[in-house]
């Protein structure tokens, strides 16, 4: 955990994340999901650029994101609320896989966003 909390730490203290590609933000977020790592002034920073970001995000960058904050039961109404505007717009694009993925962290959350689980019902009944 040293090593995690030193990254952290720069990332906050040199606003980093503004300057990282939605591919290294969602990455990085993927491994504290994966690494139980809860920092929470770097979840809050990185999500207030993901918030800023948002339409820069592909599919798959936006369901890594999300998923990470509900596997760290982390609830960031404004984010979630910006990934699922995202969501809705770039639906067609997502693959069965990002579909179960956001599905699933807005589940866990309890995100209220109801025009996105109809898209994503409506997307997984097309791709079926």
């Amino acid at each position: 955990a040293g090593v995690l909390d030193a990254v952290a730490a720069h990332l906050v203290m040199q606003r980093a994340v503004a300057t990282m590609t939605p591919r290294d933000v969602s990455t990085t977020l993927h491994a504290l999901a994966k690494c139980r790592h809860h920092d929470p002034a770097l979840l809050d920073y990185m999500a207030e650029e993901v918030v800023l970001a948002a339409g820069s995000f592909d599919p798959r960058h936006l369901a890594t994101t999300v998923w990470s904050y509900a596997t760290l039961k982390v609830i960031h109404g404004e984010l979630f609320s910006a990934v699922a505007k995202e969501s809705i717009r770039k639906g067609r694009r997502f693959n069965p896989q990002d579909l179960a993925n956001t599905s699933w962290a807005y589940a866990t959350v309890r995100h209220d966003a109801p025009g996105l689980f109809d898209k994503v019902a409506a997307e997984t009944i097309q791709k079926a």
